[in-house]
């Protein structure tokens, strides 16, 4: 009975630690993946020709290999070539002799062995890529049958078991996906191709349109791969900015467009798409007392929205894991163009993060980027901003205001503030100008172009942003007026690198009223 119980603890132990690869394939009756005699032509290569560790070093590490011996082997030659020593027959026998692994991996015979399976190293980075494979290949055995234990475990948390398996896999792939580096023939060709389709572009743009006209021509569009963060304070209009560009670009450009709502309903979102597309009051939408005429014209409305290429996640409290995922997925099955996160605030780093909110926050904003990065797309996060804000002359955000975490400004390409005078009681500028429906767009940052003050009209009881009319106010002019400053990145030039936009040119007096404070 003793003996049972202490094989029933053992097996318990087991499965709460996680299985060998050797384990699992006893277990199923199955050899793992493995080339061993590739790992031998590698080790034999690695003390052959100098410097041939360079070739591996990306491609390899310790764990690729699936013998122990390899493991200690390939371990010695890393230790070696990182103190600038000579990685040769020799050397690697006394590191693994000063280890006291020597006589554990074979001994000298075994050592001089290696070097005697292979010629050179002519082949060695292709034998390295078998390796490689080998290895996904066992670790992907390893962590499907630890999910397939968990999935077993009645005491597990459903929600917990899909975060743990889609952070294992994702795990799995970051350790073993190299970016390589390559030539600048090619890529300046990319960019050449890319510049002759932005001039065939009839607006001009060469990112993804935001719809409003005085945005735009600061930004050229959202750019692929950057990360945009529009912040505000609460009431300032956050969503129904972001709303309104989603509409834009879906409706106006049918660019596909992914919103992740991690704050507001699927159903309170599309409401807000209503009331702003159709222009009816909220407060008939809620109740629903319409007459007949409104109903056509809510159907008559609606119609472009239907056949907007608008999806909507309303995932409470995502993890960047499933976010990834779910981007993953949306680029693949709708070639989703910009993705929208309302707000990264309230997003979570995974079940593994035990650092402190900030930590948290900042290894959110890195991924995000990443992510931007990975699939070519603008992301655009809305973020909240501090107190302070409120205490300052003017109420103009800045961007220290970034709430809990610096590391935002640092991984966005542009930070934008909105900033609304009248919500403060500022009814009108220094010059008379009113402020009443003015919503300001602050860019405070912006990595590749010119920062600029741009002005548009907000309705309020609509809860939409569109460009200033001409008959808005003659001090903000007929295309929603902006003043443009020379970029941050270029505060210590003696020219503007960016847009080479200065706040005297003819485009600056063209489109803005040098008069207006912010």
């Amino acid at each position: 009975m003793a003996a049972e119980k202490k094989r029933n603890t053992t097996n318990q132990n087991r499965r709460q630690t996680g299985m060998t690869i050797d384990e699992i394939n006893a277990q199923y009756g199955k050899l793992p993946p493995q080339a061993v005699e590739v790992e031998e032509a590698v080790l034999g290569a690695l003390m052959l020709e100098r410097d041939a560790y360079v070739t591996v070093a990306d491609l390899l590490d310790t764990s690729s290999f699936y013998k122990e011996e390899h493991q200690k082997i390939f371990e010695a030659i890393k230790e070696l070539s990182a103190n600038e020593k000579p990685v040769d027959l020799l050397m690697v026998t006394q590191e693994l002799k000063d280890r006291n692994e020597l006589d554990e991996v074979g001994g000298p015979g075994y050592i001089t062995q290696l070097t005697r399976r292979v010629a050179s190293a002519a082949h060695l980075e292709f034998h390295a890529r078998i390796i490689a494979q080998k290895h996904i290949q066992r670790e992907l055995i390893r962590v499907s049958t630890e999910i397939q234990t968990k999935a077993y475990d009645d005491t597990m948390d459903v929600d917990d078991l899909i975060d743990y398996s889609e952070s294992s896999l994702f795990q799995v792939a970051e350790r073993n996906i190299k970016k390589e580096t390559v030539p600048i023939k090619p890529v300046l060709n990319e960019a050449i191709r890319q510049i002759e389709k932005a001039r065939q572009q009839k607006d001009g743009l060469s990112g993804v349109p935001s719809g409003f006209t005085s945005l735009d021509r600061i930004t050229s569009g959202w750019q692929r791969t950057d990360l945009v963060i529009i912040a505000a304070r609460p009431s300032m209009g956050k969503t129904a900015f972001v709303l309104s560009m989603a509409r834009n670009m879906a409706v106006e450009h049918n660019r596909p467009t992914a919103i992740f709502s991690l704050e507001m309903s699927s159903i309170q979102l599309v409401n807000r798409l209503i009331a702003a597309e159709t222009e009816l009051g909220n407060d008939k939408l809620k109740t629903g007392r319409l007459e007949n005429y409104e109903w056509e014209h809510l159907n008559r409305k609606i119609s472009a929205l239907e056949k907007a290429p608008i999806y909507i996640d309303d995932t409470p409290a995502l993890s960047i894991f499933e976010f990834r995922a779910k981007c993953r997925r949306l680029k693949m099955q709708h070639d989703i163009q910009v993705v929208i996160v309302d707000y990264l605030q309230l997003m979570t780093a995974g079940s593994d993060n035990r650092g402190s909110r900030e930590q948290e926050v900042s290894t959110i904003s890195r991924s995000l980027k990443a992510i931007a990065k990975e699939l070519d797309i603008p992301i655009l996060a809305l973020s909240q901003l501090n107190r302070s804000v409120e205490s300052r002359e003017g109420k103009r955000p800045q961007l220290s205001d970034l709430r809990e975490s610096g590391a935002i400004e640092q991984d966005a390409d542009i930070v934008t503030f909105i900033h609304r005078p009248e919500y403060f009681g500022i009814t009108e500028d220094e010059s008379g100008n009113s402020l009443i429906g003015v919503a300001e767009i602050i860019i405070a940052k912006h990595r590749n172009g010119a920062t600029a003050d741009v002005h548009l009209a907000f309705k309020k009881e609509l809860a939409k942003f569109s460009d200033m009319e001409t008959n808005f106010g003659d001090g903000f002019g007929g295309d929603g007026g902006s003043q443009t400053f020379s970029s941050k990145m270029n505060e210590d030039e003696e020219e503007s690198v960016g847009a080479g936009i200065s706040p005297n040119s003819d485009f600056d007096k063209s489109g803005a009223n040098s008069d207006i404070p912010f």
